[in-house]
């Protein structure tokens, strides 16, 4: 089909106007396809076909699953064993529950792969720790909001999966292992500021490290962090499909949480389920609406579209970065995450393999984005969550969060215009 200005502008231009005037997301989507479709003469049992083959797909079921894992996990107890190892590892540093703040996240947010989660589990206890120890209330809370964003580039990351789902074709085991190295180049970036500050604060450090200690509380974690261990090592080495190992990774939290940790009663389990149902039905409705939104996408040319636009204005690789980065900062302030990964993939993933970007780079730089995004107003969810959770409100927070914002925005360039980042491990691995 011919590029029809018209269509595309109606499509883009209602989806973006009613997320504007505060519709919902999926009613956004949902009207922009409708429209774009009577406008273009598709019918509506087309229509319909595409919403369905959407949620059809096998490796989707991966989703809910690593999300009920993350559940399971998040209420197993897991919370406090892992701040005792981030403890034991880095809390001699000046600033020493900063670090620990920084590399528990890393740690829970591998399992949970969710940055609210990992804010309400981390920051309900490391706030009030780190206030107790002398810690600025803002301080303690914006490292908390920060750092919950590296557990979303850490796998198993359901939202890598979504991006393999709208990629197409793109290899899951391999968009995991490129998340890795980025994940830690976030928290090294982070631990370095609060280092600063830490010394300028003149913030206490803890114990020294004892390496009998670190083992002791590294034995207590181990069943927790068992689960990122199945997932990656059993789909890196083809032991399990993305799917079977999401759902072998939730049979394994709920052994871990009931008859190890013991933290996990039966009477939980249907709250902990109803929890993860809720959030994957929205996920659930949001791909199958998606997809058709996607589908006008590809049918209509606009990433051929949106590529000749760019191109008008520049054929600069690092300027069109730039561009696309500034784009999806926009994008992440105003919109849900899972739903940018399976809109603006289909468009922007052309243009920039187009430029010699691997999918897996381009996935790690468009997760951190729209990470920065959800700690970010007017919409950024763990932003509300910090604030509820410190008492403080979402300007004091937004202002305080401005040096974390410059720190992530570094980390953002570096994954952004270094490849190596990103593609090292997995080209290293050879998924």
């Amino acid at each position: 089909m011919q590029i029809d200005s018209v269509a595309v502008a109606l499509l883009l231009g209602i989806f973006f106007g009613l997320l504007l005037a505060g519709v919902h997301i999926f009613l956004a989507v949902m009207a922009a396809s409708l429209v774009t479709c009577f406008y273009i003469g598709v019918d509506l049992q087309t229509m319909t076909m595409q919403v369905i083959k959407g949620m059809n797909v096998y490796s989707l079921m991966a989703v809910p699953f690593f999300i009920l894992a993350g559940e399971v996990m998040g209420a197993g107890g897991i919370t406090d064993r892992l701040v005792g190892l981030s403890k034991s590892l880095v809390g001699w540093i000046r600033g020493s529950l900063a670090h620990v703040n920084i590399v528990a996240s890393l740690f829970f947010g591998s399992i949970s792969g969710s940055s609210a989660a990992d804010t309400a589990s981390i920051g309900s206890m490391m706030i009030p720790m780190m206030e107790r120890d002398g810690y600025d209330t803002d301080f303690s809370t914006c490292v908390t909001m920060a750092s919950s964003v590296e557990g979303m580039l850490i796998p198993p990351s359901h939202n890598m999966v979504l991006f393999a789902l709208a990629a197409g074709n793109v290899s899951i085991a391999r968009l995991f292992m490129a998340g890795i190295v980025p994940g830690f180049v976030l928290a090294f970036v982070l631990c370095v500021y609060s280092y600063i500050v830490a010394i300028k604060r003149n913030y206490p450090k803890g114990e020294k490290f004892n390496l009998k200690v670190a083992f002791q509380c590294f034995v207590k974690a181990l069943p927790g962090l068992g689960t990122v261990l199945i997932v990656v090592v059993g789909v890196l080495g083809g032991i399990f499909t993305a799917t079977e190992a999401a759902a072998f990774a939730v049979v394994y939290a709920l052994i871990v949480g009931i008859f190890i940790y013991r933290e996990i009663k039966l009477r939980d389990i249907p709250k902990i389920f109803a929890k993860a149902l809720k959030t994957s039905a929205i996920i659930l409705i949001l791909i199958g609406l998606s997809n058709c939104f996607s589908w006008l996408v590809t049918y209509m040319n606009v990433a051929t579209y949106v590529t000749e636009l760019i191109m008008s204005i520049t054929n600069n690789t690092v300027v069109i970065l730039l561009m696309i980065n500034v784009f999806l900062l926009i994008c992440g302030m105003v919109m849900d995450m899972a739903a940018i990964i399976l809109i603006v993939t289909p468009i922007l993933l052309p243009i920039v393999t187009n430029l010699g970007m691997e999918p897996c780079h381009f996935c790690a730089m468009l997760i951190l984005n729209l990470g920065i995004g959800l700690i970010t107003p007017p919409v950024g969810n763990t932003l509300f969550i910090g604030s509820a959770i410190s008492g403080r409100t979402v300007g004091q927070l937004s202002k305080a969060m401005i040096p974390f914002y410059i720190m992530m925005g570094i980390a953002l360039v570096l994954i952004t215009y270094i490849p190596q980042i990103s593609t090292f491990l997995p080209n290293l691995l050879g998924t």
